[in-house]
């Protein structure tokens, strides 16, 4: 159990709020010509009578502010991170530590709302901390930023009952900008769900976040921790497909270096050979349907040249495609999506992506191919061979249009997939998933079945296009000073602002109030949790 400074408890007790007195928590009251009394026993109970009404404050100890404070710590711990960089900026978001205030007259009493979970009954031992409501009037004190607010009282996503795997430790991702947060709609600025308001609930996945948008007419229908950074595996080379694909010939021969096979042992290749000539579509169809790493160096390498810094120059290109997507949380390493350190994405980033790709018609024809034939090499001499598709949708989904797996130990199970039905083109993002109970391709399948569920119209924010993404740009160029480090955010966020989900946003604003949870929340970004999961040994297809 922690115990609070002495500092900060006398801190928190002398803000008065709304004109209410401060009052010590042990023992009498406090006067000019007389000290406190001690506290007797475990606690004291201090009851206020205010007139016309009997609002009951029942304050335990120091010992119940700390079960209160560890309330707090019941919440998400990337949340409490999201938080400390406006607390440092000198903003006070409200979070989820809504700011109950029991109003009658002009005397208040606050609790605390954690992860959901309202902390107005936190007990200590016999003592019970309490805030009563007089009458049906509540204030809700605190700050409305919506992008931090939601970071404690956030919807936690379904998930299975599974049994931990074992995993190598998480990447720490770059630090999140609130601005970068919002991109698409003030609602994907979160950490858990966001659904459109009387929606079906979501399948229940072991993805760590998932996205499903429409292709058609850009809106996302819902999301689970939409820009949270995650690391990508092969899912990558979408974006590798997005950069590249309009740049190199299908038909073109070309001759594979001993470079290009420079890839991870025992991660997933086609079967280049050294010396070996094939066409740029067959590169392709190595790519998706095998997703071969070898592939990925040899396409890379000659979209950027075909010298030496050939894939050098087209990883850089990647992340330039990205920036002009809107893709702020992606920042590619390797063409492949073997990992990399600072590698990552999110699934936001990959439906945006995944547009581009599905854009293409080349790019359709690839990822719907079911089966392809590997040429045999004269020099060296080598037999062909046949390969398939490996993405399981094609075979199992009614209006399937493909997609792309990938998996790492590091990153997981990640998946995106597109489909078709009524008129309608759904695409499904998955990342950091387990196989069990259900494959990347079938959470993405019943993710598909969730989306196509919902009504036309249905959203929670949209897919940013790379023309606004252009204006946001121009527009920060031409105005510095009235944006922030990310640049251009007003012009990229959705027209959706304050559409959907069950989040309480905070309305009310009480400096008294504000200024009180700030110690607090100081004090619990310290008590970061975090959770280490992994699993079984797989082949990395990235």
């Amino acid at each position: 159990m922690r115990t609070l400074p002495a500092a900060l408890a006398a801190f928190l007790l002398a803000v008065p709020l709304h004109g209410t007195p401060a009052v010590p928590l042990h023992g009498t009251p406090a006067s000019p010509d007389r000290p406190p009394a001690p506290a007797p026993g475990t606690a004291t109970a201090l009851r206020t009578t205010i007139p016309g009404t009997a609002t009951a404050l029942n304050a335990a100890t120091a010992t119940a502010l700390n079960t209160a404070a560890d309330a707090f710590d019941t919440a998400t711990a990337v949340g409490l991170d999201a938080a400390t960089p406006d607390i440092a900026a000198g903003h006070a978001p409200s979070l989820s530590v809504e700011t109950h205030a029991a109003a009658s007259g002009s005397t208040t009493a606050q609790s605390v709302v954690s992860d959901n979970v309202t902390a107005q009954s936190v007990t200590s031992g016999n003592v019970t901390a309490q805030s009563v409501t007089s009458g049906s009037t509540t204030a809700r004190a605190g700050v409305s930023l919506r992008t931090v607010s939601q970071a404690l009282a956030e919807v936690p996503c379904p998930k299975p009952k599974i049994a931990k795997p074992s995993a190598p430790p998480r990447p720490t991702p770059p630090a999140e900008v609130a601005e970068d947060m919002t991109v698409g709609g003030q609602a994907l600025a979160t950490h858990g769900l966001v659904v459109p308001e009387g929606s079906a609930s979501p399948p229940a996945l072991t993805a760590t976040t998932w996205l499903v948008a429409d292709l058609g007419t850009g809106e996302v229908l819902g999301a689970c921790g939409p820009h949270v950074h995650q690391t990508p595996a092969s899912v990558q080379k979408m974006l590798l497909a997005a950069t590249a694909i309009d740049q190199l010939d299908p038909a073109r021969k070309m001759t594979v270096t001993r470079g290009d096979l420079d890839i991870e042992p025992g991660s997933s290749a086609v079967g280049l050979v050294v010396g070996g000539t094939y066409s740029i579509s067959t590169l392709w169809l190595g790519l998706m349907l095998n997703s071969g790493n070898d592939a990925a160096n040899a396409l890379a390498r000659l979209a950027g040249g075909g010298g030496t810094d050939g894939l050098r120059k087209t990883v850089a290109a990647m992340n330039a495609k990205a920036a002009a997507l809107g893709a702020r949380q992606t920042h590619a390493v390797t063409p492949s999506g073997l990992d990399g350190k600072g590698q990552f994405t999110s699934a936001y980033d990959l439906a945006l992506i995944a547009r581009v790709c599905f854009a293409n018609a080349d790019f359709r024809k690839y990822v719907l191919t079911k089966t392809a034939q590997m040429p045999a090499q004269k020099k060296p001499k080598a037999g062909g061979f046949q390969f398939q598709n490996e993405n399981k949708l094609i075979y199992n989904y009614p209006g399937a249009l493909g997609g792309k797996t990938g998996f790492t130990d590091l990153a997981r199970h990640s998946y995106v997939g597109a489909a078709t039905r009524n008129g309608r083109t759904l695409v499904a993002t998955v990342l950091g998933a387990e196989a069990r109970p259900l494959r990347g391709w079938e959470q993405g399948a019943a993710l598909l079945d969730w989306g196509f569920s919902l009504p036309a119209g249905a959203s929670v924010g949209k897919l940013v296009t790379p023309e606004e993404v252009a204006a946001a740009a121009e527009a920060s160029s031409a105005t510095p000073e009235s944006t922030s480090a990310g640049g251009g955010g007003e012009a990229v966020q959705a027209a959706h602002p304050s559409g959907p989900t069950g989040l309480t946003v905070v309305a009310a604003v009480s400096v008294a109030a504000t200024l009180t949870a700030i110690p607090l929340l100081l004090l619990l970004t310290q008590r970061r949790q975090r959770r280490r999961q992994s699993p079984p040994h797989q082949r990395p297809s990235a």
